[in-house]
């Protein structure tokens, strides 16, 4: 019997390729070799016999197109506001940025960037997503996630019914540490107060922590991501649990990690169904 005949293979292959397509991917490719090494590989053989799961590799168009990114805002998909409040809290976002984000240099890292990274999307977002630090794609656009992790992201955001004009995206830091390391202690500390401002405009009704340094930063441990994703934390506006109601906070693996572990986007796609059901929104089928 076949490796792509064993049903523990097919059913494992079939979970892999339903987590991909709700993210987006229409495409894995399955480098399998057949014995011999002769004749089509399983791969390809699984590829024409099941077209519509996994599209052909080819410069054709698939049969399947991936349908348009969504975009705009839904009224039902961030927080009830008045217009004088979410005018409000727009200004105060970009009074942040002008005033104190982008004139900073309480770091070295302002020596090297090109641009500031503020992060972007609803001042009446009902969830926000903290990542770890700007890339040279975001460094460039002075966007937050822009590049191949941010693309991933959209397609996150998107499997979840939602836009990226309906969340809130930015990063612990506003600018690009060199060759994309982790942010130092002192980077953090100094970008802390921006990102808790932030937080406190936006008052979302969840956090999504993306990778270890979002989590660890947010949540002020030292505890490994592996062990804090798939948990409900609570996040206090300025640290301090006398500062209003606390904020329901999931930590999950970062986007930039599931391109290089695309086996643990099951564990990120169970993560994003707890934030899912927490908002009220359906998981999609």
């Amino acid at each position: 019997m076949g490796i792509l005949e064993d049903p523990a293979w097919r059913a494992a292959i079939r979970r892999r390729l339903e987590i991909d397509l709700l993210l987006g991917v229409g495409y894995v490719p399955l480098k399998l070799t057949p014995a011999g090494g002769s004749g089509p590989s399983p791969a390809t053989r699984w590829r024409q016999d099941r077209p519509s799961a996994v599209p052909a590799a080819s410069g054709t168009a698939s049969a399947r197109p991936a349908p348009p990114a969504r975009s705009g805002v839904r009224p039902e998909m961030v927080q009830a506001v008045t217009a004088e409040e979410l005018q409000e809290r727009m200004q105060a976002l970009k009074a942040l940025d002008e005033n104190r984000v982008r004139v900073c240099r309480s770091c070295k890292l302002w020596e090297t960037r090109t641009r500031t990274v503020f992060g972007q999307g609803h001042a009446a977002a009902r969830l926000v997503f903290v990542g770890e630090g700007p890339g040279y794609e975001e460094d460039q656009q002075g966007l937050a996630f822009v590049g191949k992790a941010g693309q991933l992201l959209t397609r996150m955001i998107e499997a979840m019914g939602l836009s990226r004009d309906e969340v809130f995206i930015c990063n612990v830091v506003k600018c690009r540490p060199p060759d994309n390391r982790t942010p130092a202690p002192d980077e953090i500390a100094a970008c802390w107060p921006y990102l808790d401002e932030q937080l406190r405009i936006i008052r979302p009704e969840v956090i999504v922590a993306l990778g270890k340094p979002a989590a660890q930063t947010l949540l002020r441990t030292q505890e490994s991501i592996g062990r804090m994703r798939g948990h409900w934390f609570e996040y206090y506006t300025s640290g301090s649990p006398n500062v209003g109601p606390p904020t329901p906070l999931m930590p999950t693996y970062h986007p930039a990690y599931l391109l290089r572990s695309p086996a643990e986007k099951a564990k990120a796609w169970s993560d994003l169904k707890q934030v899912m059901a927490r908002l009220g929104l359906p998981v999609p089928r």
